[in-house]
This record gives structure tokens, sequence and C-alpha cells, in this order.
């Protein structure tokens, strides 16, 4: 049996909470290793819908759920996430949920400092959540992080305040904000403190008995490969990298543990926040997109913008993530529409590309190629084998798989878990 890892192929919001969970459900550990809670997933399991922003799928279903050292972690929100789970009936405890002790924090100053830059920023917005996840980061690679296993070390950290401290008072003062309240920080700290460490741990160590069990480990990844700070639509990106080899540098297994790549892509695109967005519709078609869609995000509530599928953008997002296949989501979305388009180039200053361009400038300035095919007006809503989908859905998804150069392995049909049609079972290697 193989492990598998699951990440997004376009900007996030692909769907992958459903396809998460249904594969959590077969999983002995479900691992998060990268990003906060400025992503979430929507679970509909029953009749009873779970939004998560920070805990891993696997949660829901009392699979062994872990938050890796690659997670910056908001520790008030992880304890206000796990009240509202538990109000829902989920059991959570340090049998089934673990958290990496060297994972960094997201502090109060972190979410200051979010604010402040993007209300200054003007033109300049890059459309983050406010949520304090690139700060934090920032932190983490400047060497002056709090993290985990430094709260159960609260009497000894003020050599960490001072470094801490002498970055962010810099930082405040050029906002006219005074500087950081270092006793009301290390109250803040004592109190959510006990909560935290309950859970904390060194998780490499137990993934590495989980897998030399032989059980079979879920990577969870969050937003998407074109949101990653090194490959996406940079400085319109978050702060970590998505892409699947961080599923090994963010969990402490190493990179032979990552298995399977699972790339979720929509049937369309949407992104949300700034950004370019070669294939977007300012008009009916994107609306009906949206709407059908239901195109708001879990997290934010902003709504999605929404266009065709662009087959360059994921098939660049497969190439640099070694995806392996595809679960596609949201085909039924796309019922009813007499002609659909796929992007397949894009034109640049009078040059063809099969490419996107790393410049900012270039990414805003290049025009989609459209490829065009006849829609069906049959439903593929609920339909769990491929002979329940119209012909024409049918030459739709195979001339995806041609355009992106990667198979898909599990087309996804509604928001319910079993309207699934499985192509290839990622976790049969």
């Amino acid at each position: 049996m193989a492990n598998v890892t699951v990440i997004g192929a376009q900007w996030g919001d692909e769907g992958k909470g459903k396809i998460v969970d249904w594969l959590a459900s077969r999983a002995d550990a479900v691992v998060r290793f990268q990003g906060g809670h400025n992503a979430g997933h929507t679970l509909v399991v029953g009749n009873t819908t779970y939004k998560l922003s920070l805990l891993p799928s696997g949660i829901v279903t009392g699979t062994l759920s872990i938050i890796g050292n690659g997670v910056v972690l908001d520790p008030w929100h992880l304890r206000d996430e796990i009240a509202k789970l538990e109000g829902q009936g989920v059991t959570i405890n340090p049998d089934n949920f673990a958290i990496a002790d060297n994972c960094p924090l997201i502090l109060p100053i972190h979410r200051d400092l979010d604010g402040l830059r993007e209300s200054a920023a003007g033109a300049g917005k890059i459309g983050t959540t406010g949520r304090g996840i690139g700060p934090a980061y920032e932190d983490k690679v400047g060497r002056r992080a709090i993290r985990v296993c430094d709260l159960a070390h609260l009497d000894h950290l003020e050599p960490q305040l001072d470094r801490l401290c002498a970055h962010h008072d810099a930082l405040r003062a050029g906002f006219d904000e005074p500087p950081v309240d270092r006793e009301r920080l290390l109250n803040d700290l004592r109190e959510i403190a006990p909560f935290v460490l309950q859970y904390a741990q060194p998780v490499w160590k137990r993934l590495k008995k989980v897998r030399k069990a032989g059980a079979k480990i879920l990577f969870e990844g969050a937003q998407g490969v074109l949101l990653d700070v090194d490959h996406g639509t940079y400085p319109f990106v978050t702060s970590s990298n998505t892409v699947s080899g961080t599923a090994a540098s963010g969990s402490g297994l190493g990179p032979s543990a990552t298995g399977f790549v699972l790339g979720i892509v929509k049937a369309y695109t949407t992104r949300v926040g700034s950004g370019p967005f070669p294939t977007e519709l300012d008009d009916d078609t994107g609306q009906k997109l949206g709407e059908r869609g239901h195109e708001f995000g879990t997290v934010t509530g902003r709504k999605r913008r929404c266009g065709w599928f662009d087959a360059v953008l994921v098939r660049q997002s497969c190439a640099i993530s070694g995806v392996t296949g595809i679960a596609l989501t949201k085909l039924d979305v796309l019922d009813g529409f007499e002609t659909v388009k796929i992007c397949t180039g894009y034109r640049l200053h009078g040059k063809i590309l099969d490419y996107f361009p790393s410049h900012a400038a270039d990414q805003a300035a290049v025009e989609p190629i459209y490829e065009e095919m006849d829609g069906w007006r049959e439903t593929t809503a609920g339909a769990r084998s491929f002979g329940d989908l119209p012909a024409q859905a049918i030459k739709y998804v195979q001339r995806v798989q041609e355009l992106i150069e990667t198979p898909v392995a599990l087309i996804s049909t509604s928001p319910e878990r079993d309207d699934t049609i499985l192509v290839r079972d990622p976790f049969v290697d």
C-alpha cells in the first residue's frame, strides 16, 4: 500500500476537503504539513457540514491527525476550532491528535502586523487573510519565532523576546504603533500553554513508528501550487511552499514517504483575492459558474473570481509538483453549458507561450488561447461511474488529461463523499 500526498493544483479552493475526507476514511494517519488557518476545507458527512481551517480533515472520523512542523500555529484559533468541532460531536484528544513541538506560533503581534501592512499597501495589496501567516513565517526564517516547545519554558523566554521585540518594535514604530506589550504577550502565552502542550510531541517520531507499522499516511496540503511562494503568481502568493515536496520537510519524514501525489483540480478555474487570472470571466458566464459552484471562501467568505479551465497552469502545476494523477472536481457545475472552453496557451506581445511566465507584468498581460468544445445538457451530478456520464462530458475529461499531460485518477460529481468516480486508487501503488 502507498501513502498519498494531496495538493491543490490551481489557486486553492479546488474541493480538496471532500477528496481528503474520502481518502482519510481509508488512511491510518492524516498530516497537515504547511500553511496555517488561512486555508479551509469544507467536509460534508451525512447531514453534517464541518468547516476546518487548521485541523487535519481526518479528525472528523477519528483518524490520527497531526499538525506538522511546516505549519504555523495560532494556538487561540486552535482552541476555538477544537471547541467548535467538539460541539458537533467530534472527539479530539491526545490519542487522535498531535502537534509538532517544533511548530512556530502565530502571535497577536503577527496579526497586528499583517493588518497594518495591508492597510498601508494601497494598490500593492496582496489580499492576505490578515491572520498573521506571513509575519509568522518571516519570524521563523528570521530565527526569532516562539515555538510550541517554548510554551513549556516560558520562564526562560527573555532572550527570544528580546530578538522578537527588537524586530517588531521597529516595524510598529513605522506605523506609529506602541511597542510590543511583553507582559501581556507572556500572560497570553501562559494562559494558552496548557491547552496546546497536551497535544505537543516530536511528531516525526510518532510518524516514523506509524510508517514502520505499515500504516497508510495521508499528507494534506493547503492552498494550491499557484500560491506557492516560489512557484506561484508571486507576489500574490501565500508564505509557504505548497508543492508536494514540502510534505517531507513539513512533517519530518523523508521524501520517499510522500507516495502517490494526487493533484486536486477543479473542472473550471477560480481565484480568491488579488493577482493575475488569465481566464477570468467578468460576464454572465463567470457569474453563472460562481453561483452554481457556490464559490465563496471557506475561511474568509470572500467571493471567488471564476473562469474557464486553464490547462497551461494545471500542466505546469502537475509538472512542478510531480503529480501522479488528478482528482477532477465540480464537473457538475459545467452541466447545461452549450459550449465550454479550455485555455491551451497564451499570447504575450505577439509570441505564443505554452507556460505561465514568472514576472508579474507578463502574467498580467498574457491573453488566453481557447479551444472550444460542445457542452452537455444531461446532468453529471451524483455520477459514480464513467457509464453514468454524458458522452460529451467524457470527452471533456479526456481532453483535460491530454492537455495537462497527467491522468485522471478520480472524478468528483457532488459534495457528497460517495459521489466519486474512481479510475485509479491512490492508496494502491
